[in-house]
């Protein structure tokens, strides 16, 4: 059977939005050309998580060995990613459509089986795309418990078939990791390879580092386009990965293992009963001149 998809229009340009495949955005044809990986790999684990542009909630990256203690009470999680738990519980559910027009759609998804103790999470996903810029945002709503929340986006950007991207990242220090690819808690300056703060061309440039306090937007330019991608005040990081088979660069609310950093400013926050969390994005694009 063929998966459904929502359809959205403007000015030429379209996005495909996989509802049943974790909400994804399948598709982004700008000018002409398509933006995103928009297949899975046959060749490689977890295939879900390295296509489209999915929403993370409610944690982002990794945690630890799939579990972490909050309130004095043990959680644990499904591993997904070899020991860890990895982007968290939506991104490979069935969303329902709240609502559409040509140009924009809402999501939701609410995932009641899911290994979570904090019952009653809804994750909400707004899509509008305009002639010159696609609209996102994120609202995540605790149920009946307090529950610690992180929410981000994962585009896989697909690489040019000519040329190269170039990209900027605004951010002067970057998470440290162990060889899991799991934060230690420590923090570096970027320097050589790790430094985006110009444009850089990737090339063969292999990057899988978390961007602390970013300044927006962080840009991207293929041959023919360039896309500024703004972000709002709850952005804490931008995580940029750099396989050969497409570019990451994922705003986020938190560090990816925030519930295990305990004392570290890590935008982890803490939502109490009915209240939300609420992250925005737009990727505002022109010619590359």
């Amino acid at each position: 059977m063929t998966p459904r998809r929502v359809r959205l229009e403007s000015a030429g340009n379209h996005v495909e939005i996989a509802p049943d495949e974790g909400g994804r955005l399948a598709s982004l044809v700008v000018a002409g050309e398509e933006r995103l990986v928009t297949a899975p790999p046959a060749d490689q684990a977890n295939p879900e998580l390295r296509w489209g542009c999915y929403v993370m909630a409610p944690w982002v990256g990794r945690v630890r060995n799939a579990r972490f203690g909050w309130n004095g009470r043990a959680v644990r999680l499904a591993a997904n990613f070899g020991a860890h738990a990895i982007h968290g519980l939506v991104t490979d559910r069935a969303w329902r459509v709240l609502g559409t027009t040509p140009a924009e759609a809402s999501l939701a998804c609410v995932p009641e089986d899911a290994p979570w103790p904090f019952t009653g999470l809804q994750v909400v996903h707004e899509v509008a795309l305009g002639p010159d810029h696609l609209a996102l945002q994120i609202r995540l709503a605790a149920g009946a418990a307090a529950m610690p929340a992180a929410v981000g986006w994962h585009p896989w950007f697909r690489r040019p078939d000519a040329g190269d991207i170039v990209l900027t990242v605004d951010a002067a220090a970057h998470l440290v990791v162990d060889g899991e690819q799991v934060p230690t808690g420590a923090t570096a300056l970027v320097d050589g390879t790790t430094d985006l703060r110009a444009p850089a061309a990737l090339g063969d440039r292999r990057l899988d580092h978390t961007y602390l306090r970013p300044r927006p937007p962080a840009v991207l330019s293929w041959p023919d386009l360039r896309l500024s991608a703004e972000f709002g005040h709850t952005v804490a990081a931008v995580q940029v990965n750099t396989p050969p088979e497409g570019v990451c660069v994922e705003p986020q609310t938190a560090w990816p293992d925030a519930v295990n950093l305990h004392g570290l400013d890590t935008g982890l926050v803490t939502l109490q009963p009915g209240e939300q969390l609420i992250a925005t994005t737009t990727w505002r694009w022109s010619a590359t001149a």
